[in-house]
């Protein structure tokens, strides 16, 4: 896991010790999610403090993480008060941008150190996959795409955007899914137009485009992808629309490398829509980095000022959506190794006509 990147990286942050209080940042030093508790990371050992509910989960893992779990007898704060005193904390970076403000206010309330805000600090690191983690991901991928290949059987006019959802979750969970990664967004005919539509009782007809935007979870890792078929058939401007956003998709994987800002490779995939008049119909960024959260770290907007690096994982999504008569969207995830350009997703982007 990840406890000597941890340890090492609060040791380079000239601190004591780092308190880590949120979900994610948990389970990427523990390798599971409690839903409440706190690690405590020190140059030399990472402590964690979990009620009843999780000390068997905490301890199992811990034989493979090596962290120190300890199940609290009175609350959270007085067993992290007594901590910090053992190991003579002056420095304690704290997670600032996720931390509640009633939990900031009960450090303060213990902690008569210097509280140093961590900023992107762990995220950055969380940014840089190992190998084992894209292990994961490719996992939770196969697990997607296998329901999603088996779901198109029952995508038929009559059938409810709601219904087909609930099956779709239901394979995924099937196949191994922990979990949906996002809840899952599936939409047909005029309702593709909403980028983050929500299923609704809306009937499947003929001739209409369905949009699938879902993922899957493996040991806390997401999966993302999206694809948009038609039912029946397809008229020349659904397939000519269709095409455009695939034009568009493979130029920003094209232009995606490590040491690249993420607005040029925004801009890339604009610049194809742009070229048919269709980017006011782009209404989102590009990509975002994935992992144990399904939006993580940087984003790929013609605002942002990140550059991809070697191990980053980015989805790649452009879309085009015509208000009140349909939207396309065609999403990849791809993993920046150190050997180069890798696509994770391996559903045929062909337009598949049901």
């Amino acid at each position: 896991m990840h406890t000597e990147k941890m340890m090492n990286y609060v040791k380079t942050a000239g601190a004591d010790a780092l308190l880590l209080l949120d979900e994610a940042d948990m389970h990427y030093v523990c390798g599971f999610s409690p839903s409440e508790g706190m690690i405590l990371v020190t140059k030399t050992a990472v402590f964690q403090l979990v009620d009843s509910r999780y000390t068997e989960t905490a301890r199992l893992h811990a034989a493979d993480t090596g962290v120190q779990v300890t199940e609290i007898t009175t609350g959270f704060w007085d067993e992290l008060n007594a901590l910090l005193a053992t190991i003579d904390c002056k420095i304690l970076l704290f997670e600032d941008r996720t931390i509640a403000y009633r939990q900031y206010t009960q450090l303060q309330g213990i902690f008569s150190g210097e509280l140093r805000p961590v900023g992107n600090g762990v995220m950055d690191l969380r940014n840089v996959k190992e190998p084992w983690e894209i292990d994961l991901m490719k996992t939770a991928n196969r697990i997607a795409e296998k329901a999603f290949l088996e779901l198109l059987n029952d995508v038929k006019p009559g059938k409810t955007e709601k219904e087909l959802a609930a099956r779709f979750d239901y394979l995924m969970a099937l196949g191994g899914s922990d979990g949906v990664s996002f809840d899952t967004i599936l939409l047909t005919g005029a309702h593709t137009s909403m980028p983050h539509g929500v299923p609704e009782n809306r009937e499947v007809q003929k001739g209409d485009f369905v949009l699938f935007d879902f993922g899957a979870t493996y040991r806390g890792y997401h999966s993302d992808m999206t694809r948009t078929v038609a039912v029946g058939s397809a008229t020349a401007e659904m397939q000519a629309a269709y095409d455009l956003v695939l034009r568009a998709q493979l130029a920003g994987i094209q232009a995606l490398h490590a040491g690249v800002p993420c607005k040029e490779v925004y801009q890339a995939a604009y610049d194809v829509l742009a070229a048919e008049d269709k980017a006011q119909f782009f209404r989102h960024s590009l990509g975002h980095g994935v992992g144990l959260e399904i939006h993580e770290g940087y984003n790929a907007s013609p605002r942002s000022g990140d550059v991809y690096q070697t191990g980053n994982v980015t989805s790649m999504e452009p879309g085009i959506y015509l208000p009140d008569k349909f939207g396309i969207r065609i999403e990849d995830v791809l993993y920046l190794s150190p050997h180069g350009r890798e696509n994770l997703s391996n559903v045929t982007k062909k337009l598949i006509v049901l």
